[in-house]
């Protein structure tokens, strides 16, 4: 746990994503050896993932803020329907199976690195207008498909901003602030719906796993500030390129937990 904190951290706060693409994998592999209840280990990994999140995302928003790298407009208006997706998203988390949905997302995953890989040199010329149809689509979305994975979102909404004209940067300092969001609403409802089914799991509140949490989030908060910080001396196209690769990375890890499953 220790181990993987530190680049969970860091990858939070350089990307502005939340740290559930790498949190999420190892927790479900070191619940796993801890002979758990393997009916819930993967909402154990999911619901404390989201728990890590939420002080390791304020960090990364705060440092981004100071760098005016957060757009508030775009949270007020793109935030209400990305809880309904959480929410909703939960419910149906208690519902799936985990091993199509990791499929699904891996491919979604591998077409987001692929958009930021072929677009990283790309200036957009005539920024989309981000009305409310396509806000209540995407933040939807985004929210709903979040919730099962114990992720801030961040792999869909720093793509979807980049194409609605945000600059990179600015995209990831507002995914990041999204990010805080769905891992808030997600953790209650995960701690919710751990203590509704009486999962009964030793050292856990709900699906909040207490010895993980106190391990990841001195580390990922202290990471998350390198890692907001790191992003602002490098070029924006070389950014996006590497949050490409980032991506890809991703995606491998989802194909070989999907194969594992």
């Amino acid at each position: 746990m220790v181990l993987t904190a530190f680049p969970v951290g860091f990858f939070a706060g350089f990307f502005g994503i939340g740290g559930g693409l790498i949190t999420v994998p190892f927790l479900f592999f070191i619940f796993e050896t801890l002979n758990l209840d393997k009916s819930y280990i993967m909402h154990l990994a999911v619901g404390t993932s989201f728990s890590i999140i939420i002080p390791t995302s304020l960090v990364s928003v705060l440092t981004h803020k100071k760098n005016k790298f957060v757009d508030i407009n775009i949270i007020k208006s793109y935030g209400f329907f990305v809880i309904i997706g959480v929410l909703l998203g939960t419910i149906f988390a208690a519902l799936m199976q985990t091993k199509s949905l990791v499929l699904f997302f891996s491919i979604v995953v591998y077409f987001l690195g692929t958009y930021l890989l072929l677009n990283s040199n790309k200036i957009q010329k005539d920024k989309k207008k981000f009305e409310l149809l396509p806000r209540l689509f995407f933040g939807f979305i985004s929210g709903f498909v979040s919730a099962p994975m114990g992720i801030a979102g961040a792999v869909m909404n720093v793509p979807v901003l980049r194409y609605f004209g945000y600059p990179i940067k600015k995209a990831i300092g507002s995914a990041a602030a999204i990010g805080f969001i769905i891992a808030l609403f997600g953790a209650i409802s995960f701690l919710i719906s751990g203590s509704f089914l009486k999962a009964n799991l030793p050292l856990s509140i709900g699906f909040i796993n207490i010895p993980a949490f106190l391990i990841f989030v001195p580390i990922t908060t202290f990471m998350a500030r390198v890692g907001a910080n790191s992003v602002n001396k490098i070029d924006k196209s070389k950014v996006q390129s590497l949050f490409g690769v980032f991506l890809y990375v991703v995606g491998t890890i989802f194909i070989y937990r999907y194969l594992s499953l």
